[in-house]
């Protein structure tokens, strides 16, 4: 069993303070990534990057690095620290983003941009196992929707920084990319000083770890992650899209404000809704409102009607992103945790790589619908499979 008497003793704002603290990291972090991510479509494509490219970059980068996910998850809980990882992770963005300032290709752009994510390959599974063990079980969607809404402020602030950087320099993408270590390194000092260990009894920490050690229903749920992110290519790809309907560069950042924004409302209601009224049909809806979503970025050149979207990926990504990571820790062991959140987050992020390629093909090749349409098509796939997932559990429930 995870002791977590130290932290559950100290509490911030009504939450446990690891939680707070490990909120407030990747605020910072998340502030220093999306100052870049907001501003990075739009840079490549000045340096002479295609969209295949742009997205084959972000698709190769998260999916490569991915693999540590698993291998870091696996690890904190042979050892029965998060800590370590957490730090080593952090770090390897704060140091890593502001370089991409001195680029000059699109190659570039990609060794550092795989660097940067190896960093998230280490660091995700274990702080997620760390929120997973120092909070109670029936706030376990509260825990993780408070730490999807701190990441999201982050997303908030990092396209107001790109944009009030831009509006003074105009066009100076690499002042932008620069100037984001600052809330990076902020964010290392954070989990340094304030982040506790989650300590374990070391005889609970689990021997030999094998594939057999996790229930059907966790890689049931896996294989309909893997049809949903099929068809959830990059991000960066939307940002493209509402620059070719004819919004202007400079508010691009403001645009991706939006869609961060509405997540950072809804992501704790989200969670505790999950918490209250199961996470299944929450998911199921999330998934729906996502296909919905995409095919009105296929159908629509209208620019407040993609601002309207932005705002309703906000809400799929509250009540999906966290929710599932909550999910995911409920079906296995809690001595496991690491190691099956690890696995989840890698198959998320190296089903990217095809999802990314796909999408860029069906841009380049095509035209710039044919990637949402495919995305809408996989999102309702999912969402059946997701909805049969959860009739299965209410069937036995009552058996």
């Amino acid at each position: 069993m995870v002791n977590t008497d130290q932290n559950k003793q100290k509490k911030v704002l009504g939450l446990e303070w690891n939680i707070f603290f490990a909120g407030i990291t990747s605020f910072l972090t998340d502030t220093t990534t999306k100052m870049v991510y907001a501003i990075m479509p739009l840079f490549l494509l000045s340096i002479g990057a295609s969209k295949t490219e742009l997205s084959l970059i972000e698709g190769i980068a998260e999916s490569t690095a991915s693999v540590l996910k698993a291998l870091s998850g696996w690890w904190s809980d042979k050892i029965g620290k998060n800590k370590p990882f957490m730090v080593v992770g952090y770090a390897f963005t704060a140091i890593l983003c502001p370089l991409f300032s001195i680029v000059t290709s699109p190659l570039q752009v990609l060794i550092i941009r795989f660097a940067e994510r190896v960093g998230k390959g280490i660091r995700t599974a274990p702080r997620d196992s760390l929120i997973a063990g120092s909070s109670s079980d029936s706030k376990k969607g509260r825990s993780f929707g408070f730490h999807k809404a701190m990441d999201n402020s982050g997303a908030i602030v990092g396209p107001l920084l790109a944009f009030a950087i831009l509006s003074v320099f105009p066009g100076d993408y690499r002042k932008v990319l620069l100037l984001s270590a600052i809330p990076g390194i902020l964010g290392v000092l954070s989990i340094i000083l304030f982040v506790k260990e989650a300590k374990r009894n070391k005889s609970d920490l689990p021997g030999k770890i094998s594939f057999k050690d996790f229930p059907g229903r966790f890689y049931m749920f896996l294989a309909i992650a893997f049809v949903f992110t099929l068809g959830n290519s990059t991000d960066a790809l939307l940002l493209v899209k509402a620059n070719d309907i004819g919004i202007q560069a400079v508010f691009i950042p403001l645009v991706y404000l939006i869609f961060n924004s509405v997540s950072v409302i809804f992501a704790v209601p989200a969670g505790i809704i999950s918490d209250k009224f199961g996470r299944e049909r929450l998911i199921v809806f999330g998934y729906l409102l996502y296909s919905i979503i995409y095919f009105g970025f296929g159908k629509t050149n209208d620019k407040m009607a993609v601002i309207l979207l932005f705002a309703l990926y906000g809400l799929y990504s509250a009540a999906t992103d966290g929710v599932q990571k909550a999910l995911v820790s409920d079906l296995i062991d809690k001595n496991k945790r690491g190691t099956g959140l690890g696995i989840y987050n890698s198959l998320i992020g190296i089903t990217l790589f095809p999802a990314s390629f796909i999408a860029g093909i069906l841009y380049d090749k095509i035209d710039n619908r044919a990637p949402f349409y495919f995305g809408s098509a996989m999102a309702f796939i999912a969402s059946i499979l997701m909805l049969g997932f959860y009739l299965k559990r209410r069937r036995n429930q009552l058996k």
